[in-house]
């Protein structure tokens, strides 16, 4: 693969822009217009459920598989989840020439079907995690009662919402510096934010590219004093303060970005970057809202589990991948608690016989 192709390489760097936080699992509507799960007319008792497939939620179906525990998980609106969003992903192990996203959620798919797990479509729309038997609605119309649930619905990442953000998907915009930043060396790149998310990401890609410009709204930085020291000592970090992006400029993927400068007041005026790479570092939603009536979270949504557990406060009720991950949000890392999940899961089960 060339290194001047400007590409999509890891299940965080969500493009698809039109999507919002819960669009993949809605919320819990709680409007006296709210679906009655009790008088939803299809029911279904099952021993262990997954709700989401990306790399947690199809490696929990394997493990819960091979633990003969019969999973039933519903993809969401993307089967396959973020990843089936990006081209090639060249840092999960086992893959030393790279495989396309897509290709690789396949084959995690494939390989919970081997082992018997029942794959279905359907969208989490209500919980009811107030009882022994877990409660979850899909599509409005389809109760699941499951005795072990699993979480894995991901984070998607936040956006500025420009029009110029979803044409260059996969050619130059990305949401994670530490999945793309590597085919940026030697280059140009922008990193928008000002919170500690974006001075880490500026300090990380400071190391790979030849000039960094940090966009920033302010005229402070929001990040810890430790993180604004790391980028204020960066010698090829350039900090634009007060600027704020109207657009990105290019014919075959970013080659540059339009910003305003102190927009508002009199000294208003534009200005224009060359650039090759968009980094996004203005934080993620979890897509938690449909379970919080039930669920801890912490402020920012991200489900709170026991450490090194993947239990929720919920006997019975397990959350693994980006949901419950603030910090790594990586494909391998959500595999790997995906498997925690399954094995929490396999241990409860066995206790209720």
């Amino acid at each position: 693969m060339q290194e001047d192709k400007k590409i999509k390489v890891d299940y965080i760097c969500n493009l698809k822009i039109r999507l919002t936080d819960m669009d993949i699992f809605k919320p819990l509507n709680l409007q006296k217009d709210s679906p009655d799960i009790s008088k939803t007319e299809k029911s279904e008792k099952v021993r262990c459920l997954i709700i989401g497939s990306g790399p947690a939620g199809y490696t929990a179906a394997i493990y819960a598989s091979r633990a003969n525990l019969h999973p039933v998980l519903y993809t969401g609106l993307e089967m396959g989840g973020q990843l089936t969003t990006t081209t090639e992903v060249d840092n999960y192990p086992g893959y030393p020439d790279g495989i396309t996203g897509p290709q690789m959620m396949e084959n995690f798919k494939k390989q919970s079907e081997r082992f018997g797990a029942d794959i279905r479509l359907g969208i989490a729309t209500a919980v009811d995690f107030s009882g022994k038997k877990h409660k979850v609605t899909f599509d409005d119309n389809k109760i699941i009662e499951a005795d072990a649930v699993i979480i894995a619905t991901g984070a998607t990442a936040k956006y500025l919402g420009l029009e110029s953000e979803t044409k260059y998907a996969g050619m130059g915009v990305s949401a994670c510096a530490t999945c793309d930043g590597f085919f940026y060396r030697g280059k140009d790149v922008a990193v928008v934010g000002g919170g500690d998310t974006a001075a880490e990401e500026a300090t990380y890609l400071a190391g790979l590219c030849r000039k960094v410009y940090l966009i920033v709204r302010r005229d402070v930085l929001r990040a810890s004093k430790a993180m604004q020291n790391k980028v204020f000592k960066t010698g090829n970090i350039e900090i634009l303060w007060e600027h704020q992006v109207v657009d990105l400029f290019g014919e075959n993927g970013v080659e540059g970005a339009t910003l305003i400068k102190k927009k508002g007041t009199s000294e208003e005026e534009t200005v224009k970057i060359k650039i090759d790479g968009f980094f996004l570092a203005i934080g993620h939603t979890p897509n938690s809202v449909v379970f919080k009536q039930y669920i801890e979270t912490d402020q920012v949504g991200y489900i709170k589990t026991v450490p090194g557990t993947s239990k929720t406060n919920i006997e019975g009720v397990f959350a693994a991948g980006d949901v419950q991950d603030p910090h790594y949000r990586q494909a391998v890392t959500a595999a790997g608690s995906g498997c925690m999940a399954a094995i929490d899961a396999e241990r409860y089960l066995s206790e209720l016989k």
